[in-house]
This record gives C-alpha cells, structure tokens and sequence, in this order.
C-alpha cells in the first residue's frame, strides 16, 4: 500500500507540473495566432485524448513528461516534411522571433509562478513553528549515527555554525549548512569547546541514510501522553502525565534515550521508576517486539509558532522558492565537481522515495513546489530539446538578425532528443542499481 501511495503521489505531482509547463506554451502559442495540433500529458501510447477546435487534448500512459505540438515547429516529433512548404500564417515558423520566444518561454514562467504561489500558500497556511537555540542548547543534541559520523555526540550543546551564531534549531540542519565546502559546528561538550567538521561529501550520505530521521535532533523531555487500551504500559499501569525517570537503573530523561533503551530490551520485562504527581514508584513492563510500550510521548520542549499574515506569507514564500532553487544548483555544482558521487543523482524513481508512503499533503506541496522551480531551471538549460535550446536558437536570431537553418535546428533538436533519453536511462539505471547494491 506504501508504494501504491507513493507512486499515485509522484504521478500527481509530475502531472501537475507537466500539464501547467504545457499549457503555457499551448496558451501564448493560441494567444498569436499559432495553431496548437495537440496537448498531453504523458508520452504515447494514449490513453485517450478528446479534439476541440483545432487541438486534440490527451492523456499518454507514460507519466513522465508530455508535450505541446505546435503548427510549423521542429520538436519531438521531427515531422519536418510540411517545413518544405511556404510558411501559413498559423504557423509557428511565421510568426516574428520575439513571439516565438514568449511562446517557448511560457512553460518556464508558468513553473516559476505555481512554485511561488505554492511557497506562499505553504506559508500562509502553516505559518512556522521552531525551536529557539536557548531551547536547544537547554537540553543538547542527540546524535543519529551518521551524526555520530562526523564526530557528534549527544549530549552536544551547539554554540555556532560556520562561525556564526543561529537563532533556530533548523538553521544547523538547512541545505545551506550540509552544501557547504568548509561547514562547521562549534559544541560545548561538558564544557570542553570544539569544532566539528563537516564532509564536502556529507549531503551524498544525508541523502541515503538520513532522509527519514535526519542526522542530530534536540533531546526531547517528555512525560507519557495517551496510553494505547490493551498495550504493555496499559498492563503495567502506566498513566497519562507520568514522567519515566529510569527503566532498570538508567536515566531516560529524554524520549530519544527512552526509545534507544527499550529498543534494545525488545520482548524483555524492564523495571519503569515513575513519577506520578511528585510521587515516585516502580512498575513493570514487558516490552513489545517491536521495542514499543504503548503510549504517545507528550514533548515538553517549548515550540515557537509564527502565523504570518498574507503580505508576510509573500514575502517568506517568494524568498524560499528561490532560495530551494539556488540549493539544488548548489548540489549540482557538487556533482559536476565531484564531491558526491552517483548515489545523490536521482531520476523520477528516486525522487518518488521522497514523497513517502503516507499522505502528507505538507509534504506534498512543498515537493511539487520545489520539482516546480527546478523543473523551471532545468528547462531553461541551453539544451537543443529543452526549452532553453529553443530560447538559445531565437535569441540568437533576434541578435544577429539572421535565423538558423531548418537543418540545423532539426540536427540540434535530435542531438537533444538522444542526450536525453541517454541522461533518463542512466538516471533510472542508476536508481535501480542503488535499490539493488544499497
């Protein structure tokens, strides 16, 4: 069912994108005058496909793209025998280069809009919710083992990052902090002060062992909150608002040391000492196979939350689109350079992982929000096949006044075309051979 979920996610979201990146073409191509022949989603074979006026409307059974064929154009298809006619008024090829060129930008500029207006609305719905650095720094890190990697430990208060001082706990762990070359936590640990180094490297392990639970959290004081009817806290009396002090002699102040503990007492009897309304006393539970008592944590760690109004909401959405824009190019500079190997490059298949097996439409958005902005990027690459090959071919016809020839856009457009269905199949190869060899 996880993977059902996560497929129907991906393939809604890419459907998404594609129709809107599409129908911005289909839509300032129909505002000059061009005859649009046909608009899908999805590539051949179709599934079905509907004809209105002069377009045909359809839905291909392969979610990976889609396509606008526009009269008088050299695209996919490379239907190039009607070019050997006088050009229609209709045409594509008839219309002056600046018209052509909104035409070819009006997918990119759709991107770019819906990623704002999902930012934005992201904000405005959510608003924010953080942890201050005195929160943090009250109880310490706890370290994940690939935290335990670059040298945390848990316990570790964190005075600065890069130098600098931070005000939020999501600020030590943003894309900005992870992309660097030369990044650094500066800790207090048990008053001894250090920096802690992390790798050009680290964003490639993030990516494979730590997309789930991250590499740090903050230590979580916690009491128990709801007990599950029937569970082993039920039998063993546990109540809602006791504090676990110590399960057999160890301190578990802290829900993530509580879990580390039980996790290894899995199917074992454990001694609990609680605090009940200042009252303390002892209790015994069997622990659940899967390392589990029973009962919902109620965090006690003071949480910050900002509703920001719809000016405010602008303002915070507008910035984050660009600002996870300018982190994936980031990430591909450090691909290109060889910082990170081919485990962080992902195709379709890779990317549907980071959606997840339950719906969260939070979650959701922000993704295709994000895929918006960089699949508004990515197009706009001078790449013959890609938006940005078209945008290449007319700028320099309006510069220099003279207009490539049909051969030579017809032999750039299939040097695109196998460039990338060269890129697609190593991308999709390499997620395969990840999920086997991983």
């Amino acid at each position: 069912m996880e993977t059902i979920i996560m497929i129907a996610q991906i393939i809604l979201s890419l459907s998404i994108l594609v129709g809107l990146h599409e129908l911005g073409h289909l839509v300032a191509a129909k505002f000059f005058g061009m005859r649009v022949e046909q608009y899908s989603i999805g590539f051949p074979p179709k599934i079905f496909g509907v004809k209105w006026k002069d377009t045909v409307y359809s839905v291909g059974a392969i979610p990976l793209g889609g396509f606008v064929k526009i009269s008088g154009m050299i695209d996919e298809s490379l239907d190039t025998e009607k070019l050997k006619e006088e050009p229609k008024p209709w045409e594509f090829r008839a219309k002056p280069a600046w018209q052509r060129l909104i035409v070819m930008m009006g997918g990119i500029i759709i991107n770019v809009i819906l990623g704002i207006i999902i930012f934005i609305f992201l904000n405005y719905h959510y608003g924010e919710t953080y942890v201050t650095k005195d929160e943090v720094n009250k109880y310490g890190i706890y370290a994940f083992d690939l935290g335990k990697e670059l040298g945390l430990e848990t316990g570790d208060k964190i005075l600065s990052v890069n130098g600098q001082d931070y005000d939020k706990f999501k600020s030590l762990i943003s894309p900005e902090v992870m992309l660097g070359s030369t990044s650094y936590y500066t800790v207090d640990r048990q008053g001894e002060v250090l920096d802690i180094a992390i790798p050009a490297d680290f964003i490639e392990k993030y990516s494979e062992e730590g997309k789930e639970k991250g590499f740090i959290t903050i230590l979580e004081p916690y009491d128990v909150g709801k007990v599950s009817r029937g569970s082993a806290a039920a039998k063993a009396g546990l109540e809602t608002g006791d504090k676990i002090l110590k399960v057999n002699g160890q301190d578990v102040t802290y829900f993530q040391i509580l879990r580390e503990i039980l996790m290894d007492n899995k199917g074992q009897e454990v001694s609990l000492l609680i605090d009940r309304e200042g009252s303390q006393q002892t209790l015994s539970a069997t622990v659940g196979e899967d390392g589990i008592l029973g009962f919902i944590p109620n965090s006690l760690m003071e949480r910050h939350k900002v509703q920001y109004t719809f000016v405010e909401a602008i303002n915070s959405g507008v910035k984050e689109a660009f600002q996870v824009t300018i982190f994936n190019i980031q990430g591909l500079g450090k691909i290109i350079k060889g910082e990170v190997g081919r485990k962080s490059v992902k195709s379709v298949i890779g990317i549907a992982e980071y959606f997840g097996g339950t719906w969260d439409w939070r979650n959701f958005w922000f993704l295709t929000g994000m895929l918006s902005m960089w699949l508004a990027f990515l197009n706009f690459l001078p790449i013959p096949a890609l938006d940005g090959g078209h945008v290449m071919f007319l700028s320099y016809e309006m510069i220099s006044g003279r207009k490539p020839s049909d051969k030579v856009l017809e032999g750039a457009q299939k040097f695109g075309m196998a460039f990338l269905l060269v890129l697609m199949v190593f991308l999709i190869g390499n997620d395969i051979v990840n999920a086997i060899f991983d």
